[in-house]
């Protein structure tokens, strides 16, 4: 398996990272892929699939390269996915174009090497070619400004909302659990161990270097690390996650008829939002009403004591009590009941 030597120094120095170059190189997966994950991104693609095959059909060198770039095997180029540069900014599109800039700037023999390893062997003669830093920068700006960048206020309060939750989860069960529940194939395995994925790949000393944690919207994720200096040091690392299945799927199960006429339809959705504690930010984010309107809810819900609260950092994550859990649940909790 794939793990990586992480010592405490190493987890008190990482932090949670918005990307919007890592949001859009995912968009660019997802398009490329064509598989949705969930209802909301098979919307997505039916919305922009068609341009996007358009945009390719019409430059079959760069079509070529990201079906490499992106690799047969599980592996990605490296030059595509750099560690974000500007952690926590997030500005949108000003941050977005600084982060681009470091693709096209990438040297062709770089970006050749990378894609060899990817690719497991030469790559094909048509990107024997200087410009291929260019090309794919080219299309991740076209991803951005033709799929991503409206949608860019929404995505970014959705994967802060993310941060915010797991920042709750860290002062709740610690590292161990927070990257567990990062992707299928992270452990936390103890003795400093963390384990990246199941490949058979040689362990990684993270001693001293930052791990940062970039969640994205779209459900892929990937392992990003800076090139090593002059004495083969490595300062930087990032796992690119997916944000939590609640966050990046907005159909969500509805509320039942009897509790939406209890305690009104606004209420029942904030409440059936709570399975695990939230922000009103991220619940603003996840139910699309205004901040004063899930404001009134979780106050009424509060004094009801259907919710509780607790503080998690500079931020309040609101969850459902005992009782809210059995109002969700309706009459199946109740015994004698059919």
């Amino acid at each position: 398996m794939g793990w990586w030597e992480v010592n405490a120094d190493t987890l008190a120095n990482s932090r949670f990272v918005v990307s919007p170059l890592c949001e859009t190189t995912a968009s660019l997966m997802a398009l490329e892929r064509d598989s949705p994950a969930h209802p909301a991104e098979r919307r997505w693609l039916d919305t922009h699939r068609a341009a996007y095959r358009e945009r390719l059909a019409a430059d079959p060198v760069t079509a070529l390269l990201v079906r490499v770039a992106l690799g047969r095997h599980r592996w990605i180029a490296d030059f595509l996915t750099p560690v974000p540069s500007r952690e926590g900014e997030a500005q949108g599109a000003t941050e977005f174009h600084d982060e681009l800039a470091r693709i096209r700037e990438t040297p062709a023999d770089t970006a050749h090497a990378d894609l060899q390893v990817a690719h497991r062997g030469p790559v094909p003669d048509l990107l024997l070619r200087p410009d291929l830093p260019e090309r794919i920068a080219d299309l991740l700006e076209w991803v951005w400004r033709e799929t991503v960048a409206d949608d860019w206020p929404r995505r970014r309060r959705v994967i802060e909302a993310d941060v915010v939750a797991r920042t709750g989860q860290l002062s709740r069960a610690g590292w161990a659990a927070a990257l567990d529940d990062m992707h299928p194939e992270m452990r936390w395995l103890g003795g400093n161990r963390l384990q990246i994925n199941t490949r058979a790949f040689p362990p990684r000393r993270l001693m001293g270097s930052q791990l940062l944690l970039v969640p994205v919207t779209p459900r892929v994720g990937w392992i990003s690390t800076d090139r090593p200096d002059s004495h083969g040091a490595v300062h930087r690392n990032a796992v690119v996650y997916a944000c939590s299945g609640t966050l990046a799927e907005p159909e969500r199960a509805a509320a039942p008829e009897a509790l939406t006429r209890l305690i009104g339809a606004g209420r029942a959705s904030v409440l059936m939002l709570l399975d695990s504690p939230m922000s009103t930010t991220h619940l603003v984010a996840m139910t699309g009403q205004g901040l004063g309107s899930v404001g009134r809810h979780l106050k009424v819900l509060l004094d009801a004591g259907l919710l509780g609260r607790r503080r998690a950092g500079r931020s309040v994550l609101y969850y459902r009590t005992a009782v809210g859990d059995v109002l969700v649940r309706g009459r199946q909790d109740f015994p004698g009941r059919t």
